[in-house]
């Protein structure tokens, strides 16, 4: 099938994906091979650039300005404990006024968001030796700390930020006593690490500034276009290759704090089996080494301390939030490679006893749509079509199974021709996923094969961390009725495309949102992802977890319907079942029925409600008892967290077991 993207650049599913794909760029002083970094009069290009490539943004207007003014000021202050409500007006009215000087390539405005907060910094580390030297000074633990920013805003006085500074201070020398740290040394370092964030702001040279403003107009237009400087570009350039030697996770930056955006199957954190998206690391050591705070540390720097050689240690101190409790905890992780084995698919097996008789499921975990390229031997497809082939294949001494769960609860996106091919392994041929550029150009992909692997009731079980792939998967068998999705509200939702192309010299890369993916039903799996059929109570389905959430996210689109009548028409002695609403209705009606008398959904159900109370709150003299709690002994042993993690998942193997079962009982 011909592509609408030339060679020259990388299409992106998620951040391991590797397709080709494209990036139009034209004759301007940026290409030039000579240069050397990112300077102010090249700006005006790169933005030509990007807006001639965006999906849907192809010129500046005002909100553009004001959006590229304010994710700036958020580079600097993210968690906005520096700046006051004044300065940011003050800032947004120079800035915007002047953006077309700054369009021009003039560029002596930017230091002045850089000069800001560097005055406010210095305001705070005074205020903040001061008020732990004084002699009364003592530490208050029945303090509660809001660290949503974008529901408190800027500070409007200098009062009112000291008053949240004392709480934050407070929250900040408990986490070293927790470490059994002496009080004057605790002192000592808390001003040191003020000294610090100073020391790193001025170090700024006028190249970083360039490079934080040209981010900032890419993020202005959704939140998966950016700019990567030379050593940005160098840090993607080892993620997209899988070869990090580091804990196997995508972390980001917010309001101050390193946050677990992903835990990448076949790494270090996935086998510890303790993190999960939205952990907060505190602080960082190597080995037996002394721990350092990362809090408002640059995400680049704390990426460096965590990386490192195969086989040493890291040790992260973790804070999670929005539980009965606010926890904190040590997890040590052994550095490695993204192992590919424990990314593959796997299937297990359990019997149920379905109209008096023992008839057996299968259970295939995908943790990602892994593979080795067009001409590897090693595919996601493959090893699901083997397992399949496996579970339906006739045994003297056992029966193939009669119905098959695909586990993609936690299976952020991966290589997107496996998602195709994997849905032909389940309806005949048609077209799975579709994507429209920016010329509104649409490209189907289709399944050209009318061999069906497996024929019985299937159910996809997902969540909000099942992402880009995962959801073409289960958005195509949902929209031919051919399988029941179960689990989280919907999935993640990011339905959209980009490309990178690096530009020469030391100049980077641009990263940019140049198209949308759709469904055979003709939707977008944009914002909403995709829906379950059955909904079960999940701890991720929660605010901050989706692409709806993000700044700037775009608006789901829709075309024209590309379902095939022949996919969902099974050939002669293969028949099965078509997911109808009376039938989701009747399942659904049984599952809740079971769900309601479950002690794990009740557990669960009490922690999503305690979560949208205590949303990004800090309770300082929780985490004090949890903290005892943990180094309590229960029965001799210690709290098994690896354990617990692995446990929380089970309840929705099970339920999905149950319903495939209630389902194989109507047929």
């Amino acid at each position: 099938m011909k592509s609408t993207f030339p060679k020259n650049a990388v299409r992106l599913l998620s951040i391991f994906t590797l397709l080709q794909a494209s990036l139009i760029l034209s004759a301007s002083p940026v290409v030039r091979a000579e240069s050397r970094g990112l300077s102010c009069h090249l700006l005006p290009e790169l933005f030509r650039i990007y807006l001639a490539n965006h999906y849907q943004i192809h010129q500046i207007n005002d909100e553009i300005k004001s959006r590229t003014v304010t994710q700036y000021i958020k580079m600097f202050d993210g968690s906005k404990m520096m700046l006051l409500d004044e300065d940011v007006k003050e800032i947004q009215k120079q800035l915007v006024g002047q953006f077309d000087v700054l369009f021009q390539g003039e560029c002596p405005l930017l230091k002045l968001v850089s000069q800001k907060v560097i005055l406010r910094a210095k305001e705070n580390q005074a205020f903040v030796k001061a008020f732990v030297a004084d002699k009364n000074y003592k530490l208050d633990e029945n303090v509660d700390l809001d660290m949503d920013s974008d529901r408190r805003g800027y500070f409007k006085t200098k009062a009112e930020k000291e008053a949240f500074l004392k709480k934050f201070v407070y929250f900040q020398m408990l986490n070293y006593a927790l470490t059994n740290t002496k009080l004057d040394e605790s002192k000592k370092q808390l001003n040191h690490r003020y000294e610090l964030i100073i020391k790193r702001l001025e170090e700024r040279e006028k190249e970083d500034l360039v490079n934080l403003f040209a981010n900032a107009f890419a993020v202005s237009l959704d939140p998966h276009s950016s700019y990567l400087s030379k050593k940005n570009l160098e840090e993607f350039e080892i993620q997209m290759k899988l070869s990090l030697e580091g804990i196997g996770a995508v972390l980001s930056s917010e309001d101050g704090y390193t946050v677990i955006e992903e835990v990448i199957p076949g790494g270090g954190a996935d086998r510890s089996k303790q993190l999960r998206p939205k952990d907060k690391i505190l602080s960082v050591a190597q080995d037996t080494g002394p721990s350092v705070n990362v809090m408002d540390m640059d995400l680049s720097d704390v990426v460096r301390m965590i990386r490192g050689k195969k086989g040493t240690k890291v040790s992260l101190t973790v804070l999670r939030q929005g539980g009965e409790k606010t926890e904190r905890f040590e997890v040590v992780i052994v550095r490695d490679k993204i192992a590919m084995k424990d990314q593959e698919a796997r299937i297990s097996y359990e019997d149920r006893i379905i109209k008096g008789k023992k008839q057996r499921l299968a259970v295939i975990d995908l943790p990602s749509f892994y593979g080795e390229g067009r001409n590897g031997t090693k595919s996601a497809f493959r090893d699901i079509k083997t397992l399949i082939e496996e579970a339906t294949k006739k045994d003297p001494k056992k029966d193939p199974v009669s119905g098959v769960v695909l586990n993609l609860w936690r299976n952020g996106g991966g290589l997107l021709d496996d998602a195709v091919k994997i849905s032909g392994l389940f309806i005949r041929k048609g077209g799975v996923v579709a994507t429209q550029n920016t010329r509104k150009e649409v490209e189907v992909l289709s399944d050209d094969n009318e061999d069906v692997s497996f024929n019985g009731p299937m159910i996809v079980l997902t969540s909000r961390l099942s992402a880009s792939a995962s959801e073409i998967l289960a958005g195509a068998l949902k929209d031919y009725h051919r399988a029941l999705i179960v689990g989280g509200d919907h999935t993640f939702g990011k339905g959209t495309v980009q490309v990178v192309n690096q530009l020469p010299g030391d100049l980077g890369a641009i990263k940019v949102t140049t198209g949308m993916f759709f469904l055979p039903s003709g939707n977008s799996t944009q914002h909403m992802g995709v829906a379950s059929d059955i909904t079960l109570p999940s701890i991720y389905s929660q605010d901050d977890i989706g692409e709806k959430e993000l700044d700037y996210s775009l608006k789901s689109q829709k075309i024209s319907p590309f379902l095939s009548d022949e996919s969902n028409t099974p050939k002669p002695n293969q028949h099965w079942m078509p997911v109808s609403s009376s039938l989701v209705t009747g399942l659904a009606a049984k599952s809740k029925a079971r769900i309601d008398k479950e002690p794990k959904f009740a557990e669960i159900l009490k922690e999503i409600e305690s979560n949208k109370k205590n949303r990004r709150m800090i309770r300082l003299a929780e985490i004090r008892s949890k903290d005892k709690d943990e180094k309590k002994k229960n029965g001799g042993k210690e709290k098994n967290r690896a354990d617990e993690v692995k446990d929380a998942e089970r309840p929705y193997i099970n339920e999905s077991l149950n319903i495939l079962a209630d389902w194989i009982s109507e047929i």
